[in-house]
């Protein structure tokens, strides 16, 4: 059977069985095992292969190619995979939504972040929000802003908080802008730019640089920057994380830029002030489809009314 009419004969099956079948599918995608499939189930672990082998039996295609060392989706699985996952987010939804008609907050709560998200204070917003809604299960995924654009796109998150350069705005999504900082720069205390108070663009092309890789919106408004100012500079050490880039710093390999109100977090290192700095902004961006109960709670608890957060022109 081709891939593409599996998937649609997937969906009917979906429909005609409980949720199991489909559950089992992604447990096992994920896990590349039966074995594990079971035990993230909670299920005894002849479970998901004897559903699975029934479920391929009625689809007349087989799901997944098993050997004795590996567990690998075949055309058709790949095919399933998305109409499996559409039916248990849709279950969970439905769930969702019938508890919020009595008063009570409940379902999948996925955030996505910059790791330098400074506008909220996102640690301690998560953690009131699950004081106040113990039965949400939350999730946070770190990343660069564009990874965190197309997911939320996607809706694989419910919100992100994101920092981008200025004039650049998220596109599919509906936002907020938050907040708007310079960039300082950061270096090991004994460097010897170390005692100075500011500099500026044009005194550091010959520093080395520690910065995010190409083409992420944390590179390019430095970049911009520079070449604004008229200086090329070298980035001779390219992460992504801000963890990485601090080790760096401290050993004294190169300059780090980062938002002015998240080097609170680096005490130990050395803060100058730029002349001409690059500016971001942070902004907070959702689906522009109407959000969950538990995704509204969560911007209501931002100061987002949940009649703007469903209905806000896009950004």
């Amino acid at each position: 059977m081709p891939a593409r009419a599996a998937g649609f004969t997937a969906l009917r099956a979906v429909g005609d069985h409980s949720l199991q079948d489909p559950e089992r599918v992604v447990a096992v995608a994920e896990t590349s095992n039966f074995t594990r499939a079971a035990e993230q189930c909670l299920v005894v672990r002849s479970a998901p292969s004897h559903q699975i082998a029934r479920l391929e039996r009625e689809l007349g295609a087989k799901l997944f190619d098993r050997t004795s060392r590996r567990v690998r989706l075949t055309p058709a699985g790949e095919a399933f995979l998305p109409a499996a996952r559409q039916a248990l987010d849709a279950a969970e939804r439905a769930r969702a939504e019938v508890a919020a008609a009595v008063g009570e907050i409940r379902g999948r709560l996925a955030i996505g972040a910059i790791p330098t998200v400074v506008a909220v204070d996102l640690p301690a917003a998560l953690k009131q929000f699950h004081s106040r809604h113990p039965e949400v299960r939350i999730s946070l995924r770190a990343g660069a802003s564009e990874e965190l654009i197309e997911r939320v796109r996607q809706g694989t998150l419910d919100a992100a908080f994101l920092g981008l350069p200025l004039g650049v705005r998220p596109e599919g999504v509906r936002g907020r802008e938050l907040a708007r900082g310079d960039l300082v720069a950061v270096v090991a205390p004994g460097h010897p730019l170390a005692d100075k108070e500011s500099v500026g663009l044009r005194q550091l092309p010959d520093e080395p640089f520690v910065d995010f890789p190409p083409g992420t919106a944390a590179r390019v408004q430095s970049d911009e920057a520079f070449a604004a100012a008229g200086v090329r500079r070298e980035v001779a050490f390219e992460v992504t994380t801000v963890d990485f880039m601090a080790r760096l710093i401290r050993q004294g390999l190169g300059i780090g830029m980062l938002p002015a109100a998240f080097v609170f977090e680096l005490p130990d290192l050395s803060v100058l002030q730029l002349r001409d700095a690059p500016a971001r902004v942070e902004h907070l961006i959702w689906s522009r489809f109407p959000p969950s109960p538990a995704a509204a709670a969560f911007m209501s608890a931002l100061g987002i009314p949940t009649a703007e957060s469903s209905s806000s022109p896009g950004t």
